[in-house]
């Protein structure tokens, strides 16, 4: 059967959202606060300085969105991605709380931006599941249940029968419901705070790429190859795009990336069975799988890795695989969509907000959880800059040990994510 797969992203060809006209910066310009990266994270913190009246302006080096604002999975999570408790020890009781409450609560604050600026992006409400994939992952989704509702979080362990309903296969016999989180078109939602933080005022140029910047005694200059931006603070929010080598923000993080594809759009009886509330779902594998349907009915599989370089039949392949193991009932299906977004990893799988010079504000490492968190630390740093009150955002501005070896970080995580896959197409993992 000849493949009807292409290297496109869905949800830029999908988006109810309009990409918007924002032209490129030509002059010199002067701001309270000038932000680096029109992602989730820079468009939050552009749209809450604008609500509260300060001057920002945002440069984007591409279009918006350009990076994995507008490719990852679009699962609208709580918390990290670690266990409640793991993120105590490994961050001390304090600041593990803290994390843990404002992430708990981060659903909540997109989906208050979603409805006040009224943004087209195919929003559900319907919790995320976690998927128990064997023995040790249905223990594993137990330790986090209880973690979570030792915190007052409404998160639901389902068994059985109840758990086949809502995910629709019988291959999975634990998934722990989590009902603060929900699933949304990311590209769409990117798009509607461009457009929202327009409206309020603050002003957004792409297709200027940061050259450089420097201090101009107590304020600094934001240099492009034909402009520049004079502002009181800076806001580095290039996170997992972050290229050049004078961004300090490149130390925090090494890269991985992870790869979805996409169906054509399915339904009948098989079809409707997947995922009928339309959560966003992942298992507990090593090398995890995510699961969802698109308005459309499409089925989306995805999993760490890069995609791109890859054998279109390779991937197709490894994606009948997946879907034949949990879906079996499912049939032949046509994959038409498939691209790769990049994450920015730590190693101890929790995020980093850091100020690496006075007046310069940055954060990174999300670990795969960038729409919430992003969502928030936006909020934070403009509350930051406003008030000069850091208990917004999910830590406290610190000052990180740069990553040592990150080169070697990527590769021994690709490497084993390759390695991962190819054993699935192989059956032998499955």
């Amino acid at each position: 059967m000849q493949t009807t797969l292409s290297e496109r992203c869905l949800w830029l060809q999908t988006s109810a959202e309009s990409p918007g006209h924002y032209p490129a910066l030509a002059n010199q310009e002067e701001a309270e606060v000038c932000v680096v990266g029109g992602g989730i994270t820079g468009l939050s913190t552009a749209l809450h300085l604008a609500e509260k009246g300060i001057k920002a302006i945002l440069l984007e080096a591409g279009d918006i969105p350009t990076g994995g604002s507008g490719r990852n999975v679009g699962l609208v999570n709580a918390g990290l991605w670690i266990p409640p408790d793991d993120i105590v020890a490994a961050l001390g009781e304090e600041k593990g709380e803290r994390v843990n409450a404002i992430l708990g609560g981060a659903p909540a604050k997109v989906f208050d931006l979603i409805e006040r600026h009224d943004i087209a992006c195919d929003a559900t409400r319907t919790g995320t599941l976690h998927l128990g994939h064997n023995t040790k992952g249905c223990q594993e989704l137990a330790r986090r249940h209880a973690q979570l509702q030792n915190r007052g979080a409404p998160v639901t362990l389902l068994e059985g029968e109840a758990c086949e309903r809502i995910t629709g296969t019988a291959r999975i016999h634990t998934a722990l419901l989590d009902k603060r989180a929900g699933t949304i078109n990311p590209c769409a939602y990117t798009r509607g705070l461009a457009r929202a933080t327009a409206t309020l005022g603050a002003t957004l140029y792409c297709q200027s790429p940061v050259t450089g910047i420097e201090r101009q005694k107590d304020r600094w200059r934001v240099l492009t190859q034909n402009g520049s931006v004079t502002a009181n603070k800076v806001v580095m929010a290039t996170n997992a795009y972050t290229e050049d080598d004078w961004n300090q923000v490149r130390q925090h993080f090494f890269t991985g990336h992870y790869y979805q594809l996409a169906s054509a759009p399915l339904t009948g009886e098989a079809a409707d069975a997947i995922l009928p509330e339309k959560q966003g779902a992942w298992d507990t594998r090593t090398v995890l799988s995510s699961i969802r349907r698109d308005k459309a009915g499409r089925l989306l599989l995805g999993s760490l890795g890069k995609g791109e370089g890859k054998p279109l039949v390779y991937l197709n392949r490894w994606a009948d695989t997946i879907k034949n193991y949990y879906f079996p009932k499912l049939g032949n299906i046509q994959w038409e969509y498939t691209w790769t977004g990049k994450i920015a990893f730590t190693p101890d799988h929790t995020l980093r907000i850091f100020e690496p010079a006075p007046g310069i504000l940055s954060a990174t490492g999300y670990n795969g959880r960038g729409i919430t968190t992003g969502t928030v630390v936006g909020q934070g740093f403009a509350h930051y800059i406003a008030n000069e009150d850091d208990s917004l955002l999910p830590l406290p501005l610190s000052q990180p040990t740069p990553i040592k070896a990150r080169p070697l970080w990527s590769c021994a995580y690709e490497s084993g994510f390759s390695l991962y896959h190819a054993g699935q197409c192989l059956r032998v993992l499955i």
